[in-house]
């Protein structure tokens, strides 16, 4: 096989990733979708006016994942990835009904718990490593990572319009209705991937935890993720107060960004597989991180500079949820990599918790400013810890 030919998906690769991006999107979209509205949508539910019980509401999501990823994607090691994909979507279809059914937030509180529980990632990235080669693989994961970032965008559009028609019932339906697309994608469209080992063996945790370079990798989705959701504490009110706008009119900035961000992402990806320069496209990508958020104090005092700069941070950051969970599939051995991605899952969950709550904190402290300085600096000691990876294969 020629260096071109190489770097082409075959037609299995590309129905694999077309399908199980698409099966991403839509399970994304189902958690996004509550984002914009929910803490206005709950206040005609009893308990829907104590934030504490809201944020618990949203927040639960995430908890439960963190905890299931790793025994998901260990079960996908050992059963196969497609079982335990359907057992994950019925939890989450399970869950978007109690939603829809409940009465008031503890019961909605309930279903989100149910909903984070079919946690699938791990076993879904895992899947898609299975069925492509290492030459494509990463351009497969940016599939992935960029239908998440537009299934945010679609999101902030849906969600007004969804509520504005059936209410919270009616969105947790859809939501419903979502999953059970997934499960479809999942039983008929994606194509079965080889698996790697046999599974009479199956892997313990201790041969991740004790892996450094899948640690840096653990501890980069962490940070990343945990500096995605710190600057959304912030980065929404600034941009409302700078360009005059209402909260339900902030798609109109969201969704250019994010698809000029994706735009600008492809021949970045493109470059790192044809030179396989994973190592110095991920390093690049965590500096311009840093770069970004150490900017954006200077950015926060005019509208455009703001919105550049947010479209300067989501192409480090579609760079970097395409080029991380590739290089976790090639890093891992075989025979653990569902358990390393497992892992590498529980590491973006927990980022996405601990950023809203150090990121809510700091900014009522600091104001936003300190936010982005505090980014920054995290950013910079990801770089030193991703500086010491070993090149990929």
């Amino acid at each position: 096989m020629s260096a071109v030919s190489s770097l082409k998906m075959t037609p299995d690769e590309r129905r694999a990733s077309v399908a199980l991006a698409g099966l991403f999107a839509c399970r994304m979209l189902g958690l996004f979708l509550l984002l914009p509205v929910f803490a206005v949508a709950a206040r005609g539910l009893p308990g829907g006016d104590d934030p504490a019980r809201v944020g618990l509401a949203l927040g639960i999501y995430g908890l439960t994942q963190a905890f299931m990823q790793i025994p998901f994607g260990l079960a996908s090691d050992r059963w196969g990835r497609r079982p335990v994909v359907l057992a994950g979507l019925v939890l989450f279809v399970a869950g978007s009904i109690v939603c829809a059914l409940a009465g008031d937030v503890f019961w909605i509180t309930v279903g989100r718990a149910i909903q984070g529980a079919g946690a699938i990632s791990a076993a879904v990235t895992a899947w898609l490593a299975d069925a492509t080669r290492d030459e494509v693989r990463t351009r497969a994961m940016a599939m992935v990572g960029g239908s998440i970032g537009l299934a945010f965008a679609a999101s902030l559009v849906l969600a007004p319009v969804l509520v504005g028609w059936g209410g919270l019932p009616g969105l947790f339906w859809t939501i419903a209705c979502l999953g059970l697309a997934c499960i479809a994608v999942a039983c008929w469209v994606v194509p079965d991937a080889p698996r790697a080992v046999p599974q009479a063996a199956p892997a313990r945790p201790r041969q991740v935890l004790m892996h450094r370079d899948l640690l840096r990798l653990n501890a980069g989705v962490f940070v990343l993720h945990m500096i995605q959701v710190a600057l959304f504490v912030v980065v929404p009110a600034l941009l409302a107060r700078l360009g005059g706008l209402a909260a339900q009119d902030l798609w109109k900035v969201y969704l250019p960004v994010i698809v000029l961000s994706f735009v600008l992402m492809v021949p970045v990806i493109f470059a790192a597989e044809k030179r396989r320069a994973h190592r110095g496209a991920l390093r690049a990508a965590v500096a311009g991180l840093a770069l970004v958020c150490a900017l954006m104090p200077l950015a926060s005092h005019g509208f455009f500079a703001m919105a550049a700069a947010l479209t300067g941070f989501f192409v480090v950051f579609n760079v970097l949820e395409a080029l991380q969970p590739s290089l976790v599939s090639r890093t891992a051995p075989p025979a653990f990599k569902g358990l390393a991605l497992g892992f590498y899952n529980t590491a973006q969950a927990a980022g996405l918790f601990l950023g809203g709550t150090a990121g809510g904190r700091l900014a009522s402290a600091a104001g936003p400013s300190a936010v982005f300085l505090a980014a920054a600096g995290l950013a910079l000691l990801w770089l030193a810890l991703a500086w010491g990876m070993k090149p990929v294969r």
